[in-house]
């Protein structure tokens, strides 16, 4: 390489150092505000997290001495006292609520505190089934059959997470309105279905026997006694 060919070089290197210096000096500061927010991202999110993280566990310790009661309806007055931030949290709260106001004989105002549940768009679906399904349960002695029965039905629709033990319920319905026949093909139905947990299964038996039919579980006959 001749010396004036190292000369333009060294002079063009030196040009481009002072092009990136001006660069940096002219929109370096957009590089900076970038790590900048990052960082403040990342720190407001986990500031965020341990909030959630903190009124969860809040809510939890709130419940748990709520539960050092050792009667119901005492319990139940504990859990009025309670307050949680988020719908799911007001859910969660909500649901124990009533099984503890059940569980004092205030049957007609834990149905009242479950329907509120269930027909409140901003709580997750799962928790709005739950809630309108305990509340027909509870109901038995004061919801006339036809109501339960349609109820019941709608949980009862295929892919329906409480499909199974809504085709229980109205099994149940059949029996208390005389239809044995009917009782027995559902119960056998829930039997036959490979969604159906072990101790569905074993009440669906029982109450098959009871009934005076012979309980079929995957092709396999029982006899009754």
């Amino acid at each position: 390489m001749s010396d004036s060919d190292s000369f333009i070089e060294e002079v063009t290197e030196e040009v481009r150092r002072d092009q990136l210096y001006g660069y940096l000096r002219r929109y370096g500061w957009i590089a900076a505000l970038a790590i900048v927010l990052i960082v403040a991202g990342a720190a407001f999110s986990e500031y965020r997290k341990a909030q959630i993280d903190a009124r969860a566990e809040a809510l939890g310790d709130a419940i748990l001495a709520a539960y050092a009661e050792t009667e119901a309806a005492d319990r139940a007055n504990a859990l009025f006292e309670v307050t949680a931030d988020s719908a799911t949290g007001r859910a969660v709260l909500e649901l124990i609520l009533a099984t503890e106001l059940a569980a004092s004989d205030q049957v007609g105002a834990a149905a009242a505190q479950l329907d509120a549940i269930a027909e409140n768009g901003d709580v997750p679906e799962i928790y709005r089934s739950l809630a309108g399904f305990k509340s027909l349960v509870l109901q038995a002695d004061t919801l006339d059959a036809a109501a339960r029965r349609q109820g019941f039905s709608g949980f009862a629709a295929p892919g329906h997470p409480m499909r199974l033990l809504a085709e229980e319920q109205l099994a149940l319905i059949d029996i208390e309105t005389g239809n044995v026949g009917g009782a027995i093909e559902k119960l056998q139905s829930i039997l036959q279905d490979a969604e159906a947990t072990a101790g569905l299964q074993e009440r669906a038996t029982q109450v098959i026997v009871a009934l005076g039919g012979t309980p079929e579980r995957a092709g396999l006959s029982q006899t009754s006694n």
